[in-house]
């Protein structure tokens, strides 16, 4: 069995233009400061990494890494979550989508997809001149519109937007494969690829690429009502990254699932932090461990309550309890009084 590495932390959600997260060197030292060993870096934010320079240069990774590793932490992955969701995005989309790609590509969807799908390429690239074999992202969605559809979905709409968003991404496989790189995808409402059964269909349409990976984060399972256990035991192969992330639902007469469009303070289901959820990360752990799971446990924090800094210093503490150091020997080997084929055939009662 494997040790999983941890606890790092996804920046995404702290970087700013306010001090100490509006650098490479100031955010890093105040992550190692906070208890994590590592860090998952959003690759669209500038503040953070140069994202041409990283696919160009293996000189400027090694020393972009080298700074993170001088402050104490390791880069554990990048994440490409905006320039993924512009791989494939449905017209109704296209003004709140719009401000994740370059201003040059506003208004232009086809630029902008284009715009997405070169920032995959080079996202790889960097990740392989990084030493990164995994790389966080999500899907995009053409069919996220017909998820509930009233009036009824048209025979072969959702085969035929399946078929599309393979061949967006076959490309970006293919060009993953080439660099080493496995491509985490994560499972995630508002994402073609939002449960099992929807990842199971795009995997099957590129044919089972080795490089289609799931990013594992059960606070999404909770929110829907998904078995977040046994969906561990499902797609043990395919679990190529994992994010620790709680959540709660609790539904009532009023409300459940959908929400009714309350923000999210006042939704059924909600994000919180490490340990105020109801995601049972002691069995989640476990089962991690016992299936030789060895990426890295990433907080990504998110809360409708706790002030962030407040969730990043207990996630990391929260996530370090809950790292499992596998054995390397059975708990009854004290007992173990030797054999051999003899005497194995003789406790049988072979030789009699």
């Amino acid at each position: 069995m494997k040790t999983i590495k941890g606890p790092a932390l996804f920046l995404a959600q702290f970087a700013s233009d306010e001090a100490p997260f509006n650098s490479w060197d100031s955010i890093t030292k105040w992550a190692a400061d906070c208890g994590y060993e590592g860090v998952q870096v959003p690759s669209w934010d500038a503040r953070l990494i140069d994202l041409d320079k990283a696919a160009d240069s293996k000189t400027y990774c090694d020393e972009w890494k080298g700074q993170a590793a001088e402050n104490g932490v390791a880069v554990t992955e990048l994440a490409t979550h905006l320039q993924g969701q512009l791989v494939a995005v449905h017209p109704a989309y296209d003004a709140g989508f719009d401000g994740f790609a370059h201003p040059s590509v506003h208004g232009d969807p086809k630029a902008r997809q284009e715009w997405a799908v070169d920032q995959m390429f080079k996202s790889i690239t960097a990740s392989r001149n990084l030493g990164i074999g995994a790389h966080a992202t999500f899907s995009g969605a053409l069919a996220w519109p017909y998820m509930y559809p009233w009036p009824q979905r048209p025979a072969g709409l959702v085969e035929q937007a399946f078929d599309e968003l393979a061949r967006r991404w076959r490309p970006i496989l293919d060009h993953a494969e080439d660099n080493g790189v496995d491509i985490c995808y994560e499972i995630h409402p508002g994402e073609d690829l939002h449960d099992g059964v929807t990842f199971e269909m795009f995997l099957e349409r590129v044919n089972n690429h080795a490089r289609a990976k799931m990013l594992y984060d059960p606070s999404h399972y909770v929110l829907q009502c998904l078995d977040y256990l046994d969906n561990i035991d499902i797609y043990a192969e395919r679990i190529g990254m994992f994010h620790v992330k709680d959540a709660e639902f609790n539904p009532t007469g009023r409300q459940g699932v959908y929400g009714g469009y309350q923000p999210w303070v006042n939704r059924a289901g909600r994000f919180r932090s490490l340990g105020d959820g109801q995601v049972d990360f002691g069995a989640v752990f476990s089962k991690m461990a016992a299936l030789d799971f060895d990426g890295w446990a990433v907080v990504e924090w998110e809360c409708c309550l706790k002030h962030p800094e407040d969730g990043a210093r207990e996630g990391a503490a929260f996530v370090r309890d809950h790292i499992i150091r596998v054995t390397d020997r059975a708990f009854d080997d004290f007992a173990d009084g030797g054999a051999d084929e003899a005497a194995n055939r003789a406790m049988l009662g072979l030789d009699r």
